[in-house]
């Protein structure tokens, strides 16, 4: 199993419309048939902790099977789109891939 999570930080400038259209397209990445699951979030409200960093806006986990089904998700038409489309709405993106 590969957990691929994904944090980003969007410019302040979106408007309300343009969060809206970046979380949709976060979502259409659950089609990618190589996602065995895909968890969307934001910052949660738990108790601040010297060790809690919740500066990020949205944050992405996609479970994998291996290193193959990642890179064809990687290669995936929709995760190409999703990353042309959405790659100006971003300030900051961090990927952490663990197995």
């Amino acid at each position: 199993m590969l957990v691929h999570t994904v944090f980003f930080w969007l410019h302040k400038k979106l408007d309300g419309a343009q969060i809206t259209e970046f979380r949709m397209g976060l979502e259409s990445l659950k089609h990618i048939e190589h996602a065995e699951a895909v968890y969307i979030g934001s910052p949660a409200s738990t108790a601040e902790r010297p060790v809690l960093d919740t500066s990020y806006d949205f944050s992405l986990t996609v479970i994998l099977k291996d290193v193959p089904a990642h890179d064809a998700y990687q290669a995936d038409e929709r995760h190409q789109n999703f990353l042309a489309t959405y790659k100006e709405h971003w300030k900051k993106v961090k990927v952490y891939d663990a197995d």
